[in-house]
């Protein structure tokens, strides 16, 4: 917010379209829009010098409101304006590293001196505060700080900067006259937004996977805590992200990104230890990742990261993550009874006072500690796919044949599965690619390093692939109040329950992950984890080896993990598998499984939940989101269509319940089981694999349909690809090159899909 007024800042930083918005702030109507230079998919790049270009967090205005700066993460640099009423101009870059984006310095918060004569940049990437005399353009002093670096924010005298350090849990204490490091203070796990009083001594920072908000004074001493967990006992979940506070210094208003609302809180009186307040909750669009107060105290400005989510995909061509929008929400700051009456929106809208419950005469037990006839669990994590992608062809629930690109002929035993056991067709991936999906999947929560950098990730903008256990032990990427410890895998350890991994965070050959402790010692090290060059044949070939040991020693894991990924295909790469031919190995080799311990004397007491890790590769009528997902027990073996709506977190809460584990997030503690889908009575008829009617060996020619465009295309790493090609890609190889969705199919459903929602 300008100290006028009279504009607000936004920058729009995500997959693509990167760009500055000026808003009226007494109409919220976006005045001007400054765009990145340059353009295209792949990162933005600046012709005149050369630089990738783009931006990220990082918004300040001069004291007097006639200049401001953006951070430029992939150039390594600051965006400058000048100011002229609600006119903005932008000027020359200010280079923080001399080759730009190579250097990854990534700046991130920005605070500016009294006056306008310096501003304190955190350097993202390279652990650094940056110092930075705007008139001259030059980087006058480097500061070390902890890692990841994220907010700065001065003190009202402006003799100590306080920088975030998002990866450490800590904040850095920096003398701004020596360009000293007078101390370095432990806050909660991952901090991030930090903000000072106007009117005080006190800097906030929001410790973004404690869900608390730690208080500091004017000299960087740990004053108190302000807890904002929504009930008591409440597991992480909130995400509190972004901070302002009100011009009189009496509120705090924190976003709570998970969370979707606004925390308002009563900062407790000068001298006090604990009586801060949260008054209530304010709720907002879909993941609040800024927030600003104008200057008279009366009207809230709320960034909302997913805005309103992505609706269906209709379009083949369309990756439909890049379509998710931001909003921007303007709220009256409430008065006490209609804070009362949003506090019960957010309440009821989070189900944080009607906590999930499962019948009594269940099979999934009511809580830890009730016992199941099911006793072992395996979990098949699968890449990539839609509801419509696959069954969409089906001959039960709402599924549109004219979106199934992967129909009954590839996917003989997913279809069967589904008649044969249950059919969810309102089932849902919490995740909107792999970086995320593998958190949410593991661990029932994506933080707040995840969802803001995925995107500038996989579109190319200097981000490096660190996320949910990937590179770095120390990364912020990691989901949990303690990191790389709260999985579900870890809840099982902490329980004494018995578990073995294939092929989960590895790679072919298996590479444990320091990140991950709880999967070393419990790894397969011969099941092939990620590497698409390998057949899921070999891999089910090497679980069932395992398998059969378990069968000859009457002994069993209570609970497994196996990964399956052929389905994520190379799309038409030269003389790698077709499309098709990865998703139908994928497809036998789930069956083979489902086969061998229908066969076994396990069958009675075990129960396969499979899911993909997200749905960001293909068309649904329903949501970009809707994704497929199996229960496969004797108890589930009832050939029933669920349409209760779940998400992939009511598949680690159901597996939780089984298992007799706490859940992980306020996400799997609120979502709803599984439990409908299961019968008290079992149908022991085993299952036979079904082999697919096409090819699982059949490879790509140089000629076949987009082959040209596959070339320019990486396919090494999971979804490091320019994914709007890629359904095209995959569409057109099965499909053929001329295929489009047929225009017809698109009316009709929208009626459907009404019906249905």
């Amino acid at each position: 917010m300008s100290p006028t007024g009279s504009i607000a800042l936004v920058t729009n930083a995500g997959y693509t379209d990167h760009s500055l918005m000026v808003i009226d702030s007494a109409t919220g109507r976006v005045l001007q829009t400054i765009r990145a230079q340059g353009g295209g998919g792949g990162g933005w790049w600046d012709s005149s010098s050369g630089h990738p270009t783009g931006y990220y967090v990082g918004i300040a205005f001069s004291p007097d409101g006639k200049r401001a700066w953006t951070s430029d993460g992939a150039g390594s640099a600051l965006h400058t304006y000048t100011i002229s009423g609600a006119t903005v101009s932008e000027g020359s870059r200010i280079l923080l590293a001399d080759n730009g984006g190579n250097q990854n310095v990534y700046p991130a918060g920005i605070a500016v001196a009294a006056g306008g004569s310096r501003l304190f940049v955190a350097g993202n990437l390279v652990d650094t505060l940056y110092v930075v005399d705007p008139h001259t353009g030059k980087v006058v002093g480097t500061v070390p700080t902890g890692h990841l670096p994220y907010g700065v924010a001065l003190n009202r005298t402006g003799t100590r900067a306080f920088v975030s350090n998002w990866g450490a849990g800590t904040v850095t204490v920096v003398d701004t006259s020596t360009l000293g490091v007078v101390s370095t203070v432990h806050t909660g796990t991952h901090p991030s937004a930090v903000v000072t009083s106007p009117v005080r001594d006190e800097t906030y920072v929001a410790n973004a996977d404690s869900d608390t908000v730690t208080v500091l004074d004017g000299a960087g001493t740990v004053l108190r805590s302000i807890d904002l967990r929504p009930y008591s006992g409440a597991p992480i979940g909130a995400s509190p992200d972004a901070l302002t506070v009100s011009p009189d210094g009496r509120t705090l208003f924190v976003a709570n990104a998970n969370d979707d609302d606004v925390a308002v809180v009563q900062v407790a009186p000068a001298g006090a230890t604990d009586s801060d307040r949260v008054l209530g909750l304010i709720p907002t669009g879909w993941y609040p990742s800024g927030v600003a107060i104008d200057a008279a105290g009366k009207t809230l400005f709320v960034t909302n990261m997913k805005g309103l989510g992505a609706g269906p995909n209709l379009d083949e061509k369309t990756y439909w993550p890049a379509r998710m929008r931001g909003t921007l929400s303007r709220i009256p700051v409430p008065s006490s009874t209609r804070l009362k009456s949003y506090t019960s929106q957010v309440r009821a809208n989070n189900r944080f006072d009607v906590l999930p419950t499962v019948p009594r005469d269940s099979v999934i037990p009511s809580g830890p500690g009730d016992t199941s006839p099911i006793t072992h669990v395996i979990y098949v994590m699968k890449e990539n796919r839609t509801y419509d992608q696959v069954l969409g062809d089906l001959d039960r629930g709402n599924g549109d044949p004219a979106l199934t690109i992967f129909g009954e002929d590839v996917t003989p035993n997913q279809h069967e599965l589904a008649r044969r056991f249950v059919t969810f067709d309102n089932f849902y991936a919490d995740a909107e690619v792999s970086a995320d999906g593998w958190s949410w999947s593991n661990g029932a929560y994506a933080n707040t390093y995840i969802q803001r950098n995925w995107p500038i990730d996989y579109n190319g903008y200097q981000r490096p692939y660190d996320f949910g256990g990937f590179g770095d032990p120390e990364t912020a990427g990691l989901p949990g109040q303690d990191p790389g410890k709260d999985f579900l895998w870890d809840r099982l350890a902490h329980a004494g329950i018995s578990y073995r991994n294939f092929g989960f965070f590895v790679d072919n050959p298996v590479d444990l992950q320091p990140s991950i402790p709880g999967l070393i010692g419990h790894t397969d090290p011969l099941f092939p984890g990620w590497d698409l060059r390998t057949s899921d044949q070999v891999r089910i070939d090497r679980w069932l080896q395992v398998f059969d040991g378990y069968v000859h020693s009457g002994q069993m894991p209570a609970m497994q993990f196996v990964y399956l990924p052929s389905d994520h295909t190379y799309g038409t790469t030269p003389k790698a598998r077709k499309p098709s031919a990865y998703v139908a190995d994928n497809d036998l080799a789930l069956g083979r499984l489902v086969q061998a311990v229908s066969q076994s004397p396990f069958w009675a007491s075990t129960a396969i939940f499979a899911v993909e890790d997200d749905a960001q590769d293909g068309p649904d009528h329903v949501d970009g989101h809707r994704s497929i997902a199996f229960a496969i027990s004797p108890y589930t073996q009832r050939g029933i269509v669920d349409s209760t709506f779940y998400s992939t977190v009511s598949v680690l809460h159901t597996m939780e319940l089984l298992l007799g584990v706490r859940p992980m997030s306020q996400f799997d503690a609120a979502a709803t089981p599984v439990a409908a889908a299961f019968g008290n009575t079992p149908n022991l008829r085993p299952y036979t694999a079904i082999t697919p009617g096409v090819a699982l060996t059949a490879t790509n020619t140089a000629s076949s349909p987009m082959a040209a465009e596959s070339l320019t295309i990486d396919f090494s790493k999971p979804d490091l690809i320019p994914m709007d090609l890629m359904n095209e890609i995959v569409w057109k190889s099965v499909r053929g090159a001329d295929s489009e969705v047929p225009a017809t199919v698109h009316a009709p459903q929208m009626a459907k899909r009404r019906s249905a929602r």
